[in-house]
């Protein structure tokens, strides 16, 4: 078999071998992305720091966010990395130096803040090497594989990738209560596995170009984005009397410098004989507008998770019998419908599309994800779980229909020596969206909760004999607080209430408000108002990456070298160059 014009030195199994390793290389990166979700209370127990006291948001959220944020920094600058000097060597440097950094992630010894922040430092080094990994794998698979088999080898490596997302949750409430340590251990042995396997049975298919290293568009765009990033997490914490902070002078300001940083970026890769970011790459039609579902699509559904586990952990799994501690790993196992949603549409509709053509399949996938967020909409707060579990799977369905075959159109769209550079940009969006998607969602949830929550608080706790005004206090507590307490798996009334005042009620009132349905019902309402914005948000999304993603254009010729632009700005191959030298098959 010959792939790109070389031949494969392990004959056609090799592209199997691929797909293989580069699949679960993406399962670890997106894996790691969220099984701290679910136990980062047994995290902090172990680190003995309170999450919910105020002054610690910022180490629960950069726990969080600090490993999506590198990794959709660095992805771009890898990808292009790997144009240059090797789309396998800097995939398999990745697998070492995410492994490494999970194995130091198990032997914190510090706790309070230290530990916290030696957490979050080894998050960030642990992301560096995701970034790696998602940055060269869908490269190195395109590489391996002829164009009309790109969809289902895409389709398998992307709905595993975003499924790992939600199968971390499950695997993060079974390790958890055990050891937290085992959160990122188990990360270990399956790390050094596929390092050993990577380096022994991956070859180079493409042809590395040595160019000089853009530093001034790396260092603006990492700019740019870490500080939009930052400008997220602190924007969804108060500000003064605000439930926000979006209108805080540091939000504005770091937003701002953000902005102009990368405004830097893009005039500086205009210019740059070598740029990190292909904007020419722009001109091909399926390749922005596929761009543009990523990017809107990873909106809505990056979201989506953090708004499901706190709707079952903080009111759902509680007012049906489940005990606070144990609701962690219960909402990673009652989401599952979802990841088997998107492992069933996955691959199928890859394969479909590499029959048949990507637009129909990603467009009717956006579609479905819309009408999805609609019918959750309509459910009751304490549901029915057989009509959540379907709609779940409608979702993930949806998604998976519509992720496959977005990634092969974009990535049979590039020409064979940008796939590294196109698919790091295309993963930067939708790693990148990811982030901002959660600032949305929790913004959008403070909001609603904020309309009406305070009042709600202080009736509720009023009436069960807490004095007015502790029960004043605990109503105007930032709602990002309840979120968070909900989102962990925790019952805060003692926290907003404080122990001294519970301790003066009497054994039935103390019993009643420590309780499984006192905050449950609490927060209800409110929530269902904060619920009802973000996914009204959600369905706006995928609309619009709907018709996006149908605006990619009919058939893409993709290059093999710089050619013209056609005057609907789809790039086309050299006259008289067969799709087998110019470039990989037409897709639709």
């Amino acid at each position: 078999m010959a792939t790109n014009g070389r031949t494969d030195p392990r004959g056609d199994h090799y592209k199997w071998i691929a797909l293989s390793n580069c699949t679960l290389g993406v399962l670890l990166a997106t894996l790691d992305a969220s099984i701290t979700l679910i136990a980062m209370p047994d995290i902090f127990r172990g680190i003995k720091l309170d999450p919910l006291v105020p002054a610690n948001s910022f180490y629960l959220l950069w726990m969080i966010l600090g490993f999506l944020v590198v990794a959709s920094v660095l992805i771009v600058s890898l990808g292009r990395l790997g144009d240059m000097y090797g789309r396998v060597r800097i995939y398999n440097l990745g697998f070492v130096i995410y492994t490494v950094a999970s194995l130091i992630l198990t032997v914190d010894w510090l706790t309070g803040r230290p530990g916290a922040i030696f957490l979050i430092v080894f998050r960030i080094v642990q992301g560096v090497g995701a970034a790696c990994l998602l940055a060269n794998s869908a490269a190195i698979i395109t590489d391996a594989f002829p164009a009309d088999q790109r969809g289902t080898a895409l389709g398998i490596n992307n709905i595993v990738g975003v499924s790992g997302l939600f199968i971390g949750l499950v695997l993060g409430g079974l390790l958890a209560p055990i050891s937290w340590r085992m959160v990122f251990l188990i990360s270990v042995p399956v790390g050094v596995f596929g390092t050993v396997w990577a380096y022994l049975k991956l070859h180079e298919l493409s042809t590395p170009r040595r160019a000089a290293i853009d530093w001034p568009g790396n260092i603006s765009f990492a700019l740019g984005l870490v500080l939009i990033m930052v400008a997220v997490t602190y924007g969804i914490r108060p500000y003064g009397d605000a439930a926000t902070g979006w209108a805080s002078p540091r939000v504005i300001i770091l937003i701002g410098c953000g902005v102009l940083s990368l405004l830097v970026f893009a005039i500086v890769e205009t210019r740059a004989s070598d740029p990190m970011f292909k904007l020419p790459l722009f001109k091909i039609r399926a390749f922005t507008f596929g761009s543009m579902s990523t990017l809107l699509s990873a909106i809505a559904r990056g979201g989506l998770m953090f708004i499901l586990v706190i709707w079952l952990q903080g009111i759902w799994l509680p007012q049906h019998g489940y005990d606070f501690v144990d609701t962690p790993l219960w909402a990673g196992i009652y989401m599952l419908p979802l990841t088997i949603g998107m492992l069933f549409a996955g691959p199928t509709s890859g394969y479909l599309s590499d029959r048949f053509g990507s637009r129909p399949f990603a467009t009717g996938g956006m579609i479905g994800a819309a009408i999805s967020f609609f019918l959750l909409t309509l459910l009751p707060i304490d549901f029915p779980y057989p009509l959540f579990a379907a709609v779940l799977f409608l979702n993930g369905v949806s998604m998976g229909m519509f992720a496959s075959p977005n990634r092969a159109g974009v990535m049979n769209s590039l020409p064979p020596s940008d796939r590294g550079a196109g698919g790091g940009m295309n993963q930067t969006f939708q790693n990148s969206a990811q982030v901002l998607s959660i600032g949305i969602f929790f913004t959008l949830m403070i909001a609603g909760l904020a309309a009406t929550l305070p009042h709600t608080m202080f009736s509720g706790l009023t009436a069960h004999g807490v004095p007015r005004e502790a029960a004043r206090r605990a109503a105007h507590l930032p709602p990002v607080s309840i979120l968070f307490a909900a989102f962990l798996g925790y019952n805060p009334v003692a926290h907003l209430v404080g122990s001294p005042v519970l301790a003066r009620l009497s054994a039935a009132q103390q019993h009643l408000l420590g309780g499984r349905s006192f905050f449950p019902h609490l927060i209800s309402a409110p929530f269902r108002t904060g619920l009802h914005e973000a996914f009204a948000f959600a369905i706006v999304a995928c609309l619009i990456a709907a018709v996006a993603s149908w605006s990619r254009g009919g058939r893409v010729q993709a290059p093999r070298r710089p050619s013209p632009v056609d005057h609907e700005g789809v790039a086309v191959a050299p006259a008289g160059v067969p799709a087998e030298v110019g470039g990989p098959a037409p897709t639709r």
